[in-house]
């Protein structure tokens, strides 16, 4: 049995939880010819679109005074977590339907960051939405956030 291990970008993923339902059954099925082949299939996702629309939407009812701010670590872990449950259940369905009987499991994860690391000072992953410049700057100053142009996107 050999180990493979499956890479998925966050934009594969889709931009809504029901695009991304969607695509995960296609990315299902064709998992299953790796697993029926006997093989321990490991899938790692991105998630950068998804954790930015978590925190744009957590930030934007915070600032309106409907919730609490969640931290960004949090928003991370909720996208990890509704990504690994829409690909848990697509690979669980295709396995029932193709009458296989074999686990699948999700992990959160966890990464320790230096907070000096010099890579915040030059940010090369948009994360959330993109903004004018000006818009950029007020947010800057407003919250300390770091913001680069994104290949004209922002």
């Amino acid at each position: 049995m050999a180990k493979v291990v499956v890479a998925l970008g966050g934009n594969a993923l889709g931009s809504s939880p029901s695009e991304q339902r969607q695509l995960v059954k296609g990315t299902a099925t064709s998992l299953i010819g790796l697993i029926n082949a006997g093989n321990e299939v490991v899938i790692s996702h991105g998630n950068g679109p998804h954790v930015g629309q978590i925190n744009l939407g957590l930030n934007f009812a915070a600032e309106n005074g409907k919730t609490a701010s969640f931290p960004f670590p949090e928003c991370g872990a909720m996208s990890q977590g509704y990504i690994g449950y829409h690909l848990q259940q697509a690979l669980q369905n295709e396995l029932a339907h193709q009458h296989l009987s074999k686990s699948v499991i999700t992990t959160i994860t966890q990464v320790l960051v230096d907070q000096n690391d010099s890579a915040f000072k030059n940010p090369t992953k948009p994360i959330g939405d993109f903004y004018t410049k000006e818009v950029a700057k007020k947010i800057a100053e407003d919250k300390g956030y770091v913001f680069t142009e994104d290949a004209g996107r922002g």
